[in-house]
């Protein structure tokens, strides 16, 4: 957006028009435009419901203007980073200005080589709220903040470092005075922030006058990782059959540049190459803004491997490569996989389940959407219980990205450590797919243009097409059928005969556990916003789909959408068919509804209304695991993310002749 000229200052638009700047300000000035710096202030602190907008709110953009002072400075280092391979760097930012006050903030950019003169103009959308930016700083720092405010946060780490990511290159501002206390009376400071690999460089500047008449003060010197192309964040899941593995990761390489592969085998054995398919996709791709216009960004080079012909349960061990045109190659380092079970395979099957996670950041940052911090403490416990996990299910509502592409990047990056390990299956919810006229069932704009583009893309999963993102899936003992609650699922549509083949083409004498998952939630939930529509569930799913799940038995249905966990009595048609709450045996005669949407977003209400077949309800963020002992026996478990502790259980022991009854 231009700058405006205002009393007492003058913009950068004015200045240079005019032929005022010459010599070392012209130079200085020249660089301010050539990143391309438009502001962003704190507005709130407060937590944003768990649906609502990004926490900026009126910021007078248009006033931005430049008073650069020779007498401030800006300084960041390393200037080189990744010098190890890594994907994440920490950074140390050295301040100081001779008129310190608390409306001071430091935003920090990439890319830094921004022209605003790309930036298509922005239409009406409920996303697109001020700042309307083209391009922004990925962290905003001001420097002053009562520590009352930060006490809101008392889980978060101690140096606290909020990170808002938005726009093209925006992802986050930090408070500094929880390391430098005194800025104000000193004019001196110093932050420790962490960038990730975006495929570009960063560069940082200090800000005065604060939200409504905002000044650049001094520019920082850039920094970039040692090779922004490199390749980045690999995704695991589990293709079309059982004995493939896919592996999807991002880097700055196109197909004309580099050849990519995956260098893999078993663990100490032979290793082969197999190459990999690469994806992208432009702005034109998007449905609508922001998508389209200030939440854009440059995504990279989306590449998939297929690793054919696996052992099963065999630990292997891979490598993404590139093969630039020179010959040269550049690689990752090395990770490791556990093959998936034969269908129908008695050993022990370990799967954890849960939506809407959305990202933080490990420095305590405060991203767009300012509403996931819980997303923390799950990929934390996660982690820590990697060992005992076989398998993932993330059931939508991804990352919250809602149409500013920067914080795909930001995802990746968190869940790096856990979907390099083990599959990571996605399902599609309303924040990646809905947008009127694009063929969602829902006519609302929750994707902020991304339309499924995003999700589809930088995801694998085993779908038959991408743009219809419902699939079955075989783990051991174990079928999954995930549907996609963003297309039309009723009776006589396409999903709804995807659905019935996939739960009645189950061998269930070798995969005794038929698991239904879905976004929204089809069956029962005791939110508010639910019981407010009187359906208890979303209108129309249970009409359609409960006499599919009591015709062939499902054991379990987990949704998301619903931002707390909530289990039901085994329950077909309203009414509970088996009142055991922890221990079933034999046939259950229902169908057992779980809504696991604790992973990370701002939690929702539950109704104060009784609802009868709801046995356990949570107001936190968590997830499920599922564990297949063996044919005859399996363990369900609610675990909280703040702990890593289990707060509600039951199992199930039967045998076939429980399920032919």
């Amino acid at each position: 957006m231009p700058c405006t000229e205002e009393r007492g200052s003058v913009s950068l638009q004015f200045l240079f028009k005019s032929k005022v700047l010459s010599g070392d300000w012209f130079q200085i000035f020249g660089r301010m435009r050539e990143l391309g710096l438009v502001l962003l202030i704190l507005a709130t602190l407060e937590v944003v419901a768990s649906h609502g907008d990004q926490p900026l709110s009126a910021i007078a953009v248009q006033k931005a203007t430049f008073s650069l002072n020779h007498q401030a400075y800006i300084k960041v280092s390393p200037t080189v980073l990744g010098l190890k391979g890594q994907n994440a760097d920490w950074v140390i930012v050295e301040f100081s200005s001779p008129h310190p006050s608390v409306d001071d903030w430091i935003g920090v950019f990439s890319p830094s080589n921004f022209s605003a003169s790309s930036c298509p103009a922005p239409a009406d959308n409920p996303w697109v709220t001020p700042p309307l930016l083209c391009s922004a700083p990925i962290k905003v720092c001001p420097l002053i903040v009562l520590f009352s405010t930060l006490m809101k946060f008392p889980c978060w780490p101690a140096l606290y470092d909020a990170k808002l990511s938005f726009a093209n290159s925006l992802l986050q501002y930090q408070y500094a005075n929880y390391s430098t206390p005194k800025y104000k009376e000193t004019g001196k400071g110093t932050l420790k922030l962490q960038l990730i690999n975006q495929r570009s460089d960063f560069s940082f500047a200090l800000f005065s006058g604060g939200l409504l008449n905002p000044k650049v003060v001094a520019v920082s010197n850039k920094v970039v990782f040692s090779n922004p192309k490199a390749p980045v964040y690999p995704r695991l899941a589990q293709g079309k059959v059982w004995n493939e593995m896919t592996v999807t990761w991002t880097s700055g390489y196109g197909i004309g540049e580099a050849v990519p592969f995956v260098e893999w085998g078993p663990k100490g054995g032979p290793l082969m190459r197999s190459p990999a398919g690469t994806l992208t996709f432009d702005r034109n791709s998007m449905c609508g803004e922001p998508a389209r216009t200030v939440g854009w960004r440059d995504p990279g080079f989306i590449h998939t491997g297929f690793l054919k012909e696996l052992w099963p349960n065999t630990l292997y061990t891979y490598k993404l490569g590139h093969i630039l045109s020179d010959g040269t190659f550049v690689w990752s380092r090395e990770y490791k996989f556990r093959a998936s079970p034969y269908p129908g395979q008695n050993s022990l099957q370990r799967v954890v389940i849960f939506g809407d996670m959305g990202k933080a950041e490990v420095d305590g940052s405060n991203e767009y959407n300012d509403f996931q911090h819980g997303s923390l403490n799950t990929t934390k416990q996660l982690i820590r219980d990697l060992n005992n996990i076989d398998l993932i299910f993330l059931i939508g509502d991804i990352c919250y990205a809602n149409g500013y592409l920067s914080q795909w990047d930001q995802f990746t990056a968190q869940v790096e450590p856990i979907a390099s390990a083990v599959p990571f299956m996605i399902a599609s919810g309303n924040h990646e797919r809905d947008w009127p006229g694009s063929g969602s069932f829902y006519e609302n704009k929750d994707s902020g243009g991304e339309c499924g583009v995003l999700a589809e893309t930088m995801f694998y999963a085993p779908t038959e097409n991408r743009a219809k993102f419902w699939y079955s899936t075989d783990y051991g003992m174990f079928r999954f059928c995930v549907a996609d609650t963003e297309h039309d699922w009723r009776e006589e549509t396409e999903q709804f005969e995807f659905i019935e083949h996939c739960l009645a083409s189950v061998d269930r004498q070798k995969q005794p556990w038929l698991i239904f998952l879905a976004h929204r939630v089809l069956g029962y939930s005791s939110a508010s916003f639910y019981a407010d529509t009187g359906s208890f569930g979303e209108p129309m799913g249970r009409e359609s789909l409960q006499k599919l799940w009591q015709k062939y038995k499902v054991d379990i249905a987990i949704y998301g959408h619903a931002h707390h966990y909530e289990r039901t009595c085994p329950i077909y048609q309203n009414i509970c068919t088996n009142k055991e709450k922890q221990h079933y045996t034999g046939p259950m005669n229902g169908t057992i509804h779980v809504v696991a949407g604790g992973g990370g977003a701002g939690l929702a209400n539950f109704t104060t209304l009784n609802t009868k077949w709801s046995f356990f309800k949570d107001y936190d963020y968590g997830f499920v695991k599922l564990t297949a002992f063996d044919h005859s026996n399996l363990l369900f478990e609610y675990k909280k993310s703040r702990d890593g502790k289990v707060y509600d259980s039951f199992t199930i022991s039967r045998d076939y002749r429980d399920i032919l009854a």
